[in-house]
């Protein structure tokens, strides 16, 4: 059996051929038209794309030793199941993640001890103050919510970090475009120019975190990053006094996926930086590989509110070493509405301009 050799297009993936009146290889189907050796090139450039080899050492935390738990307990939230850990003085009579009661359940069991912790910096009074500001200038949150919301039961909690470190080798070839414009009397013309641009280096990765508690959404502790590292200590019991621990539920190897999607995205970016001088720029394939990839288990120190509002539950997160403060607001819906029939019947009636127009749309 003989086998075909099918030259595909880089711009828009058609099958191409070569054109004997202009010598070179031609799309039919987005007219790009390629020089032999340009083909080759890319070609010999796929042939030698090289699979990820993102592997990692996982034996992050440590075990326990003789009585360094003592005084530690485990809790348990009878309505979302949640399982956070304190001191024999903690009062944890409701559950950060929801809100509801806890029970207390007996002696901590079951959980590796952490290599790392990033101590509380900022108090429970900088929290309440950043939920304060959180909500200054929200012309729609509704008033209710600002008057009822119950900012006292903010809790100070330690939420369980996978921290992945890796030297990284990376071979990118990004997909680069260039776009020219003009016209003449008749028609408007667009000329779109490929390039493929090839980008490899070493970069190296340390710390980046990935969430190991199931009952924390990973783009809400994503969005209150990033923290100083440098103001990381060995873990002792300690620390833990007056705060609540979650209990991680999602380890090192199950948090690989995650770890790996964060360098590879970060990886692409740093490089794709430096490809300069086109209008776009998108990254068609990438040979990430690891050397010393390793993974270590840290708590860092999260001010947590979950409340709720017509049947809704809202939760805000502070980071407890920067103070980065996040969280949606409720909108009242009907004083929205009301701003834009008010808004709409301005424009229509063809009042435009003025410092109170302004200062009307800012509202939103």
């Amino acid at each position: 059996m003989q086998n075909l050799q099918e030259y595909k297009c880089p711009c828009c993936g058609g099958a191409i051929a070569f054109d004997s009146t202009l010598q070179k290889m031609k799309c039919p189907y987005c007219d790009s038209e390629f020089e032999i050796e340009t083909l080759a090139d890319y070609d010999n450039e796929l042939k030698n794309q090289q699979a990820d080899d993102m592997k990692w050492e996982t034996g992050a935390g440590k075990e326990w030793q003789e009585g360094e738990s003592d005084g530690l307990n485990s809790y348990v939230c009878n309505s979302c199941g949640g399982e956070i850990v304190g001191d024999e003085n903690t009062a944890a009579a409701a559950c950060p993640f929801c809100g509801n009661p806890v029970v207390m359940m007996g002696k901590l069991s079951g959980m590796l001890k952490p290599d790392m912790v990033i101590p509380f910096r900022l108090d429970k009074k900088a929290a309440k103050e950043a939920l304060k500001k959180h909500m200054t200038g929200k012309y729609f949150l509704p008033k209710v919510f600002r008057e009822e919301n119950h900012i006292d039961e903010i809790k100070g909690i330690y939420v369980p970090f996978w921290l992945f470190d890796a030297k990284v080798n990376a071979q990118i070839r990004y997909h680069a475009t260039r776009i020219r414009m003009w016209s003449d009397s008749d028609y408007d013309y667009t000329e779109t120019s490929h390039y493929m641009a090839l980008r490899s280096g070493k970069i190296d990765f340390e710390h980046v975190p990935v969430d190991g508690s199931s009952k924390m959404e990973d783009d809400l502790m994503e969005s209150i990053e990033p923290y100083d590292f440098s103001e990381a200590v060995d873990f002792q019991p300690a620390y833990l006094a007056g705060y609540l621990a979650d209990k991680y539920d999602v380890t090192a190897e199950e948090s690989i996926e995650r770890a790996n999607e964060r360098i590879k995205r970060s990886a692409e970016e740093a490089f794709a930086e430096t490809v300069k001088g086109y209008d776009s720029v998108f990254p068609e394939n990438s040979s990430i590989r690891f050397h010393g990839g390793r993974a270590c288990y840290a708590l860092y120190p999260v001010w947590l509110l979950n409340t709720s509002w017509n049947g809704k539950n809202y939760t805000f997160a502070m980071n407890g070493q920067t103070g980065k403060f996040v969280g949606d607001l409720p909108v009242d819906k009907a004083a929205a509405r009301r701003w834009t029939v008010i808004l709409a019947t301005l424009f229509s009636a063809g009042i435009y301009g003025g410092a109170w127009l302004l200062n009307l749309i800012g509202l939103f």
